[in-house]
């Protein structure tokens, strides 16, 4: 009986793990993923906060003030807009520039949350895959309790939240950083989106268009960038005397150089939109564009904004920036064309029309990027004159739509036409047939056709078999009619005379008439 039990209690765990192994993970690992995504987020601005208030020489406030400003820049990095009361005039002053660099923090968080909670074990063993709804569900739950509750948190203390951006900014970022991780994870079961659109869009027509607007926005990003970095060396000393008026101290110092950091994505798009032409704004009614500088009196002195041009006319210098908005273009144009002529399958290049309109989609593609990245990188930062700063969103976008169309056709139907006169230089395509259009009043060049088929001839009649065969020598006699017959049931050539039809004589035969000569009759004659 002892020996029984241990046995049956081995059964019944084996059973268990079995049916444990078996079962479809439910919602508890997608929220606790989701719930572990926010804390991580919200512990590394605590944690940088506290080290920096920590190392403050004069602190303003207790640790529960840090943590106030801990919670409010983590819901500053999802977009939601904050709320300074504490001013010296007493109205309250909106905060709504978002770092991009702290905006990318929680995106891939909740990107990676998603993504593992969809995944398959690698095991054989290992439970199955969650449910995308499932994962996508539990990521967003676990991850909004977090929001909710920080929001709650930093509602009590300076800076505070605005409730109505807390519900619409937090809830559309996780959601949509959850569905591409879902997506991911699951393996991109759903069919492309190319497949629900028109036939010309078709056969990766899409992706072309993606990855050329992907190209020329990173080329229009990467341009600002080395424009800020440029205008920040001209400027130098400008620069280098903004942390010596902020702030006295390495902890001052340092605070306002990771400031600075995390607003450099900001600022290399500020720099994009400059040099597609629109520009961007220091203030209300303040634009500085490559035509003219007017930059806000009064701005505070900080680092990136010592880039800012002079006020005043521009200068052929500032006309230069064009180079970026044609870079772009050039990029978008070339990837445009090395898909529509591929060395690896060049019998299936696309017309020039097809290729013009996939530069057409990617250039709406790069304005959507460019208009949505230029409406997060600006914000207000107070009220009046510091109500609006960053670049016109409504018009960086069609500005660079312009830019590429622009730019992009010339070097699209140019490259592509290389491309296919390289290839059928080489023998790879068949030459091209020139067509001539002719006009009224002249003649039109007749065009090369092909041979028509040879039809069968019919099958001539039984007496006239030899009526087209022109006899040697006079003295040949007329071949002997035979009766007529049916086709079905001749089983003779119509080239190849009756074996009992007499030979007609040669010139040879008639010179030296001899026995070993005369043709074998069961032999076909050569001469007929």
């Amino acid at each position: 009986m002892a020996g029984v039990m241990p046995l049956t209690l081995r059964r019944l765990s084996s059973s268990l793990r079995s049916r444990m192994r078996d079962r479809s993970p439910g919602l508890g690992p997608a929220l606790a993923g989701g719930a572990l995504a926010a804390g991580l987020g919200l512990g590394a601005c605590a944690a940088l906060v506290m080290v920096l208030w920590v190392s403050s020489p004069y602190p303003d406030s207790g640790p529960g003030g840090a943590l106030h400003v801990a919670a409010g820049l983590w819901l500053l990095a999802h977009g939601v807009e904050l709320v300074r009361t504490e001013t010296l005039s007493g109205a309250p002053q909106p905060v709504g520039l978002t770092p991009l660099l702290l905006l990318a923090l929680p995106v891939w968080l909740v990107y990676r949350a998603a993504r593992d909670a969809t995944d398959a074990s690698d095991e054989p063993d290992g439970p199955p895959p969650v449910r995308s709804r499932t994962a996508w569900t539990g990521v967003v739950l676990g991850y909004l309790g977090v929001g909710g509750a920080a929001a709650l948190y930093a509602s009590g203390g300076e800076p505070r939240p605005g409730w109505l951006w807390v519900t619409v900014c937090l809830p559309l970022l996780v959601g949509g950083a959850a569905g591409v991780g879902v997506w991911t994870g699951s393996g991109r079961p759903y069919p492309p989106l190319s497949s629900r659109l028109p036939h010309w869009v078709r056969v990766d027509a899409l992706g072309t268009a993606a990855r050329a607007a992907g190209a020329a926005t990173a080329v229009l990003t990467g341009g600002g960038a080395l424009l800020l970095g440029a205008s920040l060396v001209w400027h130098g000393d400008s620069a280098r005397l903004a942390f010596t008026q902020l702030t006295e101290g390495w902890t001052g110092r340092l605070t306002v150089l990771l400031l600075a950091v995390t607003l450099v994505p900001n600022a290399a798009l500020w720099s994009a939109s400059y040099a597609l032409g629109p520009g961007f704004a220091l203030g209300t009614g303040h634009m500085v564009h490559p035509l003219a500088s007017d930059p806000a009196p009064l701005l505070p002195p900080f680092p990136l904004l010592a880039a800012v041009p002079d006020a005043g006319p521009s200068t052929p210098l500032n006309w230069a920036v064009a180079l970026v908005p044609m870079a772009a273009g050039v990029t978008a144009g070339w990837f445009v064309a090395a898909a529509a002529v591929r060395r690896a399958r060049p019998w299936l290049h696309w017309s020039a029309g097809r290729s013009v309109g996939v530069l057409a989609l990617a250039a709406l593609l790069c304005a959507l990027a460019l208009t949505l990245l230029a409406a997060l990188s600006g914000g207000p930062l107070g009220t009046a004159t510091l109500s609006h700063f960053g670049p016109l969103a409504w018009q960086t976008g069609p500005a660079a739509a312009l830019w590429l169309l622009l730019l992009g056709t010339p070097v699209t139907l140019t490259t592509r036409a290389c491309r296919l006169h390289t290839l059928r230089r080489t023998g790879t395509l068949p030459p091209r047939r020139t067509r001539k259009r002719t006009w009224l009043g002249r003649a039109k060049t007749p065009r090369p056709t092909e041979a028509p088929p040879r039809l069968p001839t019919p099958e001539p009649e039984r007496e006239d078999l030899y009526d087209f065969l022109e006899s040697d020598t006079p003295k040949s006699p007329p071949a002997p009619a035979l009766p007529h017959q049916p086709p079905a049931e001749d089983t003779t050539s119509p080239t190849e005379p009756p074996a009992d039809a007499p030979e007609p004589p040669t010139p040879e035969s008639a010179e030296s008439p001899s026995p070993a000569a005369t043709p074998d009759p069961a032999e076909p004659d050569p001469s007929a």
